[in-house]
């Protein structure tokens, strides 16, 4: 499950949500922290350790959950970005984040797999968006959920929802943490 504390409900309060992703990725550039984010990935799945796959509680996500959360954005957004560079105002439907985790991942899902084709997926949407001008980056699709969201929006809001799940990842193992104790 989403960590409510912190992000607000991306569809309830969707320009507060849009509002706190891009406060994440700050000032930085978009492009150079999704870069980053397959290290952190690696950097994370290595503390966790034996704490990878516990739950805080029992419909909380898991680190390896919140990393599961991740790639299934990154699946979303390949195809949002695309359409958004090649139709005119595309509607996007939205998803929800707990039903694709609750029922395309699990406990044992396999982090390094998982890794693979999130580093393949990343790579592309990073080329991607270093190959767009400055009207490709303009284009808007129409979100169902959030209303008219440019491709510069969607990709810097990836960046910012990167490190609010990865920071989640680490409130899990630490929470497991301190169960344990």
């Amino acid at each position: 499950m989403t960590d409510m504390t912190t992000a607000p409900d991306p569809v309830a309060q969707a320009a507060a949500y849009q509002r706190s992703l891009l406060a994440a990725l700050g000032d930085d550039d978009p492009g150079d922290a999704q870069a980053e984010t397959p290290a952190k990935i690696r950097a994370m799945l290595d503390a966790a350790g034996p704490d990878l796959r516990t739950r805080p509680a029992p419909r909380e996500w898991s680190a390896l959950l919140c990393f599961a959360h991740i790639s299934d954005a990154e699946v979303v957004m390949t195809g949002r970005y695309r359409w958004t560079l090649a139709h005119d105002e595309p509607e996007l439907i939205g998803y929800d984040q707990d039903l694709w985790v609750d029922n395309l991942h699990g406990d044992d899902d396999d982090p390094d797999a998982m890794l693979r084709q999130f580093e393949v997926l990343r790579a592309g949407n990073i080329a991607l968006w270093r190959g767009a001008s400055a009207a490709d980056r303009a284009r808007v699709s129409l979100h169902r959920e959030r209303g008219p969201e440019s491709y510069e929006l969607m990709f810097r809001m990836l960046g910012g929802h990167d490190r609010v799940h990865l920071a989640q990842a680490y409130r899990a193992i630490e929470a497991a943490r301190a169960s344990e104790r």
